[in-house]
């Protein structure tokens, strides 16, 4: 069965992108075929963290009827396909975000899983990816401004009559300051797909622009994605299985 998730938040700088990233990642990491797309026109990045900065053909060209969406497909050295936006102020300016319900047929015959990365926000852009959404993901951090942001994103996907799935916490400190998850399952009242700690080495990934689930497989982000993508495939996964060894924590090798 085909699928398209749409990864928002209310607000950026939550890990929005590199959820999506990550996700994708973990979803291909189970032998599954991922689409990760860029819907993102105003600050598009996924390109950005897998290398692909500009390529020859992109999204905005598929919405202006320049190119097929299959044409706009780059796949990744780790088998993760993705559909980079242009970084053209220009092209973006040009781009009618609510065309992308038009290519929604054309999309999912790229992939049985497609993970659309939508502006943060509720603004045109993100608004045209909810509409596009079978699914949605709402990504926050433990804080209160970000938690009711999400909150807004929440409801406005609910009056369209999408179905939000779930939230992914990330950056996750686990100190006294930060909200608790039972705190953040009562107030946005939809379950916690996963939580996902601070670690460095998602920032190490991204600078070697590769997912930290495949930079870094033992790291506590990467088990946490995989986590979250055995939960949404519904499959066994026992990350304990996948915990770095004494020598490897020693030498800081996974």
């Amino acid at each position: 069965m085909k699928k398209l998730i749409v990864i928002t938040s209310g607000k950026g700088g939550v890990g929005k992108t590199t959820t999506a990233i990550n996700l994708g990642a973990a979803i291909n990491f189970f032998k599954k075929d991922v689409l990760v797309i860029d819907a993102n026109f105003s600050t598009p990045n996924v390109g950005i963290h897998l290398g692909s900065p500009e390529v020859p053909v992109c999204l905005n060209h598929v919405l202006s009827k320049k190119a097929r969406a299959f044409e706009a497909v780059y796949e990744h050295e780790s088998g993760l396909k993705i559909m980079p936006a242009s970084l053209s102020i220009s092209e973006s300016a040009k781009t009618d975000p609510k065309r992308l319900k038009l290519i929604k047929n054309e999309i999912l015959l790229i992939s049985n899983y497609i993970i659309l990365d939508s502006a943060a926000g509720l603004g045109e852009e993100a608004n045209a990816s909810i509409d596009l959404a079978d699914e949605i993901i709402i990504v926050t951090n433990p804080e209160m401004p970000a938690i009711t942001d999400a909150l807004k994103t929440i409801k406005t996907a609910e009056q369209k009559g999408k179905k939000v799935i779930g939230v992914i916490v990330t950056k996750v400190r686990k100190d006294k300051i930060e909200l608790q998850p039972e705190t953040v399952k009562d107030m946005l009242e939809i379950p916690i797909l996963g939580m996902v700690p601070h670690d460095l080495r998602v920032s190490k990934a991204l600078n070697q622009k590769n997912p930290v689930v495949y930079t870094h497989p033992k790291s506590k982000a990467a088990r946490a994605y995989k986590e979250i993508a055995a939960r949404i495939l519904k499959i066994d996964y026992d990350s304990d299985k996948e915990k770095p060894n004494m020598w490897e924590l020693l030498t800081r090798r996974y």
